[in-house]
């Protein structure tokens, strides 16, 4: 992707004066969506279908083959984006990913729990705030 490797702004909007956390879970789906995109795609005899297609030939069917299932699965699978048929997609309710984005984020902040730092951790950013701290206290005083 033109040698980018930096995404950044998840959940804002507004040119970054507000933040949206449904804008942050799609940003989230979005980012992973090109990390699985730019980690680029194998290329061997078994995935191109090369025995598949000498034997089914010409117009047959590889939708019922099971290799077709198999490597379908390795395709992206977004968690948010819905990709069926509108009859489907209204049946199921018509939600858009904005609101299916909110929903995702309402249930990650009732139920996350994060992990906590390791002790050693949590003294090295002690660490590295008092020093700062003091830096520009430092700092204050020179001026």
């Amino acid at each position: 992707m033109a040698g980018a490797n930096l995404i950044y702004g998840a959940g804002m909007i507004e040119s970054g004066v507000a933040f949206d956390f449904g804008q942050l879970v799609m940003d989230n789906e979005f980012a992973r969506m090109i990390k699985h995109a730019v980690m680029g795609v194998p290329v061997d005899d078994e995935l191109l279908g090369v025995d598949d297609i000498a034997e089914v030939g010409p117009f047959g069917d590889f939708l019922s083959l099971a290799s077709t299932l198999k490597f379908m699965r390795g395709q992206s699978q977004p968690k948010l984006i819905d990709r069926r048929v509108r009859e489907d997609w209204a049946a199921a309710g018509g939600k858009d990913l904005h609101q299916r984005a909110l929903e995702e984020a309402r249930r990650i902040l009732a139920t996350h729990v994060p992990e906590t730092l390791p002790e050693e951790v949590v003294l090295e950013i002690r660490r590295i705030v008092d020093a700062a701290d003091a830096a520009a206290e430092g700092s204050a005083h020179c001026t």
